[in-house]
């Protein structure tokens, strides 16, 4: 996975490499996907879906609660989404491109309950976009106890992630 930086030169110091994050870079307000972020979309699907059943696989290793909610699905009807399932869209502009936050329907499941997912992509320029990441959620309570999800709700906000 390659992640963008941003490159800081101090006076009489080294070079610094800096990660883009929801400080650095102003993210735009929730909206329906227009024609260029749909275009994106459908470049970094096939990856998308591929790390989608990858995480999955991984995640039920050691945290099956991540992707409880699809549990019943097999791995195609998890990953058959398409364009018309990509509802949601947020961008920043950086001065090495473009971030892309995206929220896709998954649709076997009901719209009510969990039924989404969360990707990240990066459009380096003038180059093809690439898929960043798919986000997973872990949770601290109070009381120690953890709760973990890739899977979220129509309500959930989208909003900066690196993971």
């Amino acid at each position: 996975m390659v992640l963008p930086f941003i490159f800081l030169r101090m006076p009489n110091k080294q070079t610094t490499y800096c990660h883009a994050t929801a400080e650095t870079v102003d993210l735009g307000a929730v909206h329906a996907p227009k024609e260029e972020s749909i275009k994106v979309f459908q470049e970094i699907a096939h990856d998308l879906k591929k790390e989608l059943l990858h995480i999955r696989r991984e995640h039920q290793k050691h945290e099956p609660e991540y992707f409880q909610a699809v549990q019943h699905l097999d791995d195609h009807q998890l990953a058959a989404f398409g364009p018309d399932n990509f509802v949601a869209v947020r961008v920043a502009s950086s001065a090495y491109g473009i971030h892309l936050f995206g929220k896709v329907r998954i649709p076997a499941l009901p719209e009510s309950g969990p039924a989404y997912i969360h990707f990240r992509a990066f459009v380096p320029g003038a180059e093809p976009p690439k898929l960043h990441s798919i986000h997973t959620e872990e949770t601290e309570h109070s009381d120690g106890d953890k709760t973990y999800r890739a899977i979220f709700t129509k309500d959930d906000d989208l909003e900066w992630f690196d993971t």
